[in-house]
């Protein structure tokens, strides 16, 4: 096996990081056991990238994350610009809280001997405008921003955004449900990614409603006092899709589903049970039928796993010059114009339209 070719590093050294997640992963096996779906694992399954450095403010959260995955003392940083400027890093993660990202993720961009790729943790921002100025910035340097919606790396859902676009398996779309758990930013970006993913638009109108519900909170140990809740509502996409958006439900009781209809046929997706099914409209009649090149339905277990290694050998082929960005900054920054107009629509009580005006884009919506 031939060495690594490219170095990356990682702001901030948390569970999506390389340490696990409570509610996901057992708790005895957090800051122990090395796991694929993270940064440090997606870097571990791509042969060509090193993870050499890490950088967190907390020291007993750095000393366990460099135990975990086998770093030397040297590449533990408690202030990530002094990794910045210390270590020549073709990629760096920025696994920061969200409301940190527009500071983490500028000041890798215009360090002095910037990364070729900032591999940045969803959603992208806590308000557009931050988004906004972090793709600008991003594209000033010659930085690519990959933002980590890590349903676009895995291979169904791309095969099946290539039937949606390029085949045109529903024709023209009407409608979509999307239903997922709370938080809105924490949880829901997934869903919301996916929808504008699939029909490649962007939001027109949003009226939504937030319910001030946060479970997070106890699962995290946090301290920090958030607007992050669960919420929802109703979007317009710039295709003329009118999509409802329930992102209201407690972990445990959630699934997350998709039901699609368009003029040529439904699709309906659970990914949490592992069902994908498929009819097409033919003379009035839906009729059930296998998706094209889709073995089976996205699963948790077996996509989402895989998603983190496969974004780090995509980031590998676009350091080669291989492959280009399949999760942009400006894509992200979709999503985030939802869920901020869910919270402009609760707190003034009318429809939002997108893009938003200022002063709208710098509504800040923190979150973990």
């Amino acid at each position: 096996m031939s060495e690594p070719t490219y170095r990356a590093g990682i702001v901030g050294a948390g569970g999506i990081a390389g340490l696990g997640i409570l509610g996901m992963h057992d708790a005895a096996d957090i800051g122990t056991k090395r796991f694929e779906a993270s940064h440090a694992g997606g870097f571990e399954a791509a042969e060509g990238i090193e993870l050499v450095a890490v950088a967190d403010v907390d020291g007993e959260k750095l000393e366990t994350f460099g135990d975990a995955w086998g770093l030397p003392e040297s590449g533990l940083y408690e202030d990530h610009r002094e990794m910045l400027a210390a270590e020549d890093l073709d990629v760096v993660s920025v696994c920061t809280p969200s409301y940190l990202h527009h500071e983490h993720v500028l000041d890798a961009a215009r360090a002095e001997n910037p990364p070729e790729v900032i591999w940045c943790e969803k959603p992208i921002a806590s308000a557009v405008s931050d988004a906004e100025e972090m793709c600008r910035v991003c594209e000033e340097r010659g930085v690519e921003l990959v933002v980590n919606h890590s349903f676009r790396f895995t291979d169904k859902l791309r095969r099946l955004r290539e039937l949606v676009q390029e085949e045109d398996l529903l024709g023209e779309m009407h409608s979509v449900t999307a239903q997922f758990r709370m938080e809105l930013l924490r949880n829901s970006t997934h869903l919301l990614d996916t929808l504008v993913y699939l029909l490649d638009a962007r939001a027109s109108r949003v009226a939504g409603h937030v319910t001030g519900e946060n479970e997070a909170a106890e699962s995290l140990s946090a301290t920090r006092s958030v607007d992050d809740a669960g919420g929802g509502g109703f979007v317009v996409m710039d295709d003329g899709t009118f999509a409802t958006v329930d992102c209201t439900i407690p972990r445990a009781d959630s699934s997350m589903t998709f039901q699609f209809v368009g003029s040529a046929g439904k699709l309906y997706m659970n990914n949490d049970d592992g069902e994908w099914r498929y009819w097409s409209l033919e003379d009035g009649d839906h009729v059930e039928q296998s998706l094209p090149g889709i073995d089976g339905a996205w699963t948790w277990e077996e996509d989402y796993r895989r998603a983190f290694p496969n974004a780090a050998r995509h980031i590998e082929s676009m350091l080669d010059d291989d492959a280009d960005n399949p999760s942009t900054g400006e894509e992200a920054t979709r999503s985030l114009e939802i869920i901020v107009g869910f919270y402009l629509s609760e707190y003034t009580g009318g429809h939002v339209e997108v893009p938003l005006e200022r002063p709208l884009r710098d509504v800040e919506i923190t979150s973990w």
